[in-house]
């Protein structure tokens, strides 16, 4: 019986693979470990399009449904929908998804990459990072995986990174992100931000900041929507490190408080998984894992995360609920301002 208990729909049929039978080598001694069959997807997989990384998946209808980071053979990255039944292997629709605007009129962004996919109620979002004269984010909303109307941008420039919560707190929706410049930033903490309706955006509260250790000494940014636990909000998060040789993205993971999610609980002072195998070390932007989703069964307390891989393709680890959490708690370094409420 789980000690710690996950609060989100039972998902009997997301993918799964015993540690015993999957790839296990590598320096971490965290509770995770990479699926053997990784990566779950190649290149070249759509006509027109090169690399497909950073992307999010969820479940939907008894199956899985995504969004993905299509990297286009001119080098323009847009978003992509698949389909697949066991979360693993996808099928891919051929055109980028067409979206619109209130009127139901053609809407497309002049790019859109790294996006997420959050369910809230009885509506799916889709956040992304898009041009708005500048480095933004970009955000949308669909009830059927047919119609996409974008949602107006909800910070100004710069900013990356959005992660939806995955349900409304004190009657609002919240919203991660990381503030950044107009380049590949050098910098950035993470904040979330609140607001009723998805249009005003208020109460921005800091949330942690790039941490001493090594892995994450550069910059940080949100990564997986949050996952709501007895615990806390569990978030898996990237922690960036500059090297002699450019950066290295590993993941990294935190538990922030349940009703005031800009406060801290603990954080783990160790990356979770960092670039060890070739997917990972090797391809168009090297050493990079870079966490987008995850699909989670309340029942056992199972975890997949699905993450990027030298922006080349996308992985898939397993972790369980209560040994992440323990390790997290363990292994905690938290500083005052993560423990803070974030406002000065």
């Amino acid at each position: 019986m789980s000690k710690v208990k996950m609060i989100s729909p039972a998902v009997p049929n997301m993918p799964w693979q015993d540690r015993a039978d999957a790839k296990t080598t590598g320096v971490s001694d965290a509770p995770i470990w990479r699926y053997s069959e990784n990566p779950i997807i190649g290149r070249n997989p759509v006509k027109g399009v090169a690399r497909i990384f950073n992307s999010a998946v969820i479940p939907y209808e008894g199956a899985f449904i995504g969004v993905f980071r299509g990297e286009q053979t001119n080098g323009i990255p847009y978003i992509y929908l698949g389909r697949s039944q066991d979360a693993i292997c996808w099928d891919f629709e051929s055109e980028k998804i067409p979206f619109v605007d209130e009127e139901g009129k053609p809407f497309m962004p002049m790019y859109a990459y790294d996006p997420r996919l959050v369910r809230v109620e009885d509506t799916y979002y889709i956040i992304w990072c898009q041009d708005f004269y500048g480095a933004a984010i970009g955000m949308a909303k669909t009830t059927d995986f047919k119609t996409f109307t974008r949602i107006e941008n909800p910070f100004l420039p710069f900013n990356r990174n959005a992660v939806l919560f995955p349900r409304k707190i004190n009657g609002n929706f919240m919203l991660l992100s990381r503030p950044s410049d107009s380049g590949h930033t050098p910098f950035g903490d993470v904040f979330v931000s609140e607001s009723p309706d998805l249009v005003f955006w208020g109460k921005h509260r800091h949330v942690m900041g790039k941490g001493s250790e090594w892995w994450q000494s550069l910059k940080i940014g949100g990564g997986a929507a949050p996952i709501e636990t007895s615990e806390g909000w569990l978030l898996f998060y990237h922690g960036v490190s500059g090297t002699c040789n450019g950066y290295v993205y590993s993941i990294g993971g935190a538990i922030l408080d349940i009703d005031n999610p800009s406060i801290v609980k603990y954080r783990c002072e160790n990356f979770l998984l960092t670039p060890e195998e070739w997917y990972e070390e090797r391809g168009f932007v090297p050493n990079v894992c870079f966490p987008c989703a995850t699909i989670h069964d309340a029942d056992t307390g199972r975890i997949a995360i699905y993450y990027g891989a030298a922006d080349s393709y996308v992985g898939l680890a397993f972790t369980e609920l209560d040994a992440i959490v323990d390790y997290i708690r363990e292994n905690s370094k938290v500083t005052a301002s993560d423990t803070e409420i974030g406002i000065r």
